[in-house]
């Protein structure tokens, strides 16, 4: 059966399908849209009492429910200044060591940096042998990614790709999937140096956000697009910690790299762990 799963990811017009949930996700459909987002509260045991808004009635159209706001104070954010926060709820599919340009993606499978980040050299150089971070959002998690530390964004990077499912099952089976994936890689400079926060689409992620370029995609493009930011002026895009960032339209993953001997994982964040957004991840070395 895992077999026939993965060939037919293989096989399927995932993008065709996406973009089509993507239609329906963003109707007002009145009646049908919450019973959409009843059914889907059902299926995923989603805990509703965490919202701002906890009944299906209170959103317009499933892509408010999917982004839906929680209620302030829910994730509680370590302010310590020398603790890293997690970026969002999920939970972690793989950390560690970035070995030789590589990244691990499950047991016997790994991937380049380089591709990850859109094939640059320079853009990939700053993060060889240091440290990375996997963390895969199931539907039923919060989808609005945010800043692990302040940062001021230098350069938001549109690669295009396939979009396979990211769950587990599709990372121990598909070569290169975060690599070859429809993704936005965001690049901030840190009081760690620079930091990668890269969102990984995935089938029937219908959109990728970021907070200061709204939509980026749909739609989805051929070829990779750069965007570089100002260090200093009024212009310049400064994220406080715990800030949003960005949101995904359902679903997916997101990757995070450091630069060497920055930052230790605490001791119990590995393989597994489920990631509550504003959490403890990490300390500065």
């Amino acid at each position: 059966m895992d077999n026939l799963k993965i060939t037919l990811q293989y096989l399927m017009p995932k993008h065709l399908i996406s973009r089509l949930a993507g239609k329906i996700a963003s109707a007002r459909l009145g009646w049908f849209t919450h019973f959409l987002i009843n059914r889907f509260i059902k299926a995923y045991g989603i805990n509703m009492s965490e919202a701002q808004f906890e009944r299906a009635q209170d959103y317009a159209t499933f892509n408010e429910f999917f982004t839906r706001p929680l209620k302030d104070g829910i994730r509680p954010l370590a302010t310590e200044s020398n603790v890293i926060a997690h970026p969002v709820d999920g939970c972690i599919s793989q950390l560690g060591p970035i070995v030789e340009g590589k990244l691990v993606q499950a047991k016997n499978h790994d991937y380049s940096l380089q591709s990850l980040l859109g094939g640059d050299i320079a853009t990939a150089a700053p993060f060889q042998n240091g440290d990375f971070a996997t963390i895969y959002l199931a539907p039923k998690d919060y989808h609005r990614i945010h800043m692990p530390v302040s940062g001021t964004l230098r350069q938001m990077i549109y690669v295009p790709g396939e979009l396979f499912s990211v769950n587990p099952l599709t990372a121990e089976n598909v070569p290169d999937l975060f690599a070859r994936n429809e993704r936005v890689v965001t690049i901030f400079d840190t009081e760690l140096g620079p930091m990668a926060l890269v969102l990984v689409g995935a089938t029937i992620v219908a959109s990728i956000e970021t907070v200061w370029a709204g939509t980026v995609t749909p739609p989805a493009g051929k070829n990779i697009f750069r965007w570089t930011y100002p260090a200093h002026g009024k212009n310049a895009i400064t994220l406080e910690k715990g800030a949003e960032m960005g949101r995904f339209k359902l679903g997916s993953t997101v990757v995070l790299a450091f630069a060497a001997d920055k930052l230790s994982f605490l001791d119990d964040q590995k393989p597994g762990s489920v990631t509550r957004m504003g959490a403890p991840f990490a300390k500065l070395k």
